[in-house]
């Protein structure tokens, strides 16, 4: 990756070896080993156990999520916020392992949907719930400093798994959950 690098920066007439540029290479392989580190993890080793039965069957909401991803489409970063919520069918997850799961996907080079969508599926497989929801609002750098350049755009993204899907009532306790209050 550092030689990549190095490449890069000749041919955008840089000199990679002055002396602001002499270790970048080496940064820029270290961040990307670091922004795509979700692609060394597994589901296993983040829950790592933390699954645990509770007789509990109201919603669970782990909301404002911060959210950094890098768009596939054009290596830049996207942001944002993700709210997750399920209502257990007789276990619940540690509360602390719903950003982990979101964090390995987002370590990825991805696309919005398809981010939404991995977390949803990934819990409704892992709990067995009677229900999942997901919420992604994310600013993309792809669409903000580049393109039609909309500094203010956002870009909301849901999965609806289960009841949060078949009940328009658990659906808007859901949203209304997750609105903004100012």
């Amino acid at each position: 990756m550092e030689k990549l690098t190095r490449e890069l920066l000749l041919r955008l007439g840089e000199d990679p070896t002055r002396e602001g540029l002499e270790r970048t290479p080496e940064r820029v392989a270290e961040s990307w080993r670091y922004l795509t580190c979700g692609y060394r993890q597994t589901i296993e080793e983040v829950i790592n156990g933390a699954i645990f039965t509770q007789d509990y069957n109201e919603m669970i909401l782990c909301k404002d999520i911060e959210l950094f991803s890098m768009c596939e489409h054009h290596l830049l970063p996207f942001f944002g916020r993700v709210h997750v919520a399920y209502i257990p069918d007789g276990k619940i997850i540690g509360i602390s392992k719903i950003p982990r799961i979101v964090d390995m996907f987002a370590r990825r080079l991805q696309i919005q949907e398809r981010l939404t969508q991995q977390v949803a599926q990934t819990l409704m497989r892992e709990l067995e719930p009677i229900g999942v929801g997901v919420i992604i609002e994310a600013k993309h750098l792809c669409m903000v400093m580049r393109g039609v350049e909309k500094q203010h755009s956002e870009m909301v993204t849901s999965a609806m798994l289960g009841e949060f899907h078949d009940s328009a009532e658990t659906r808007a306790e859901f949203l209304k959950l997750v609105e903004k209050r100012n």
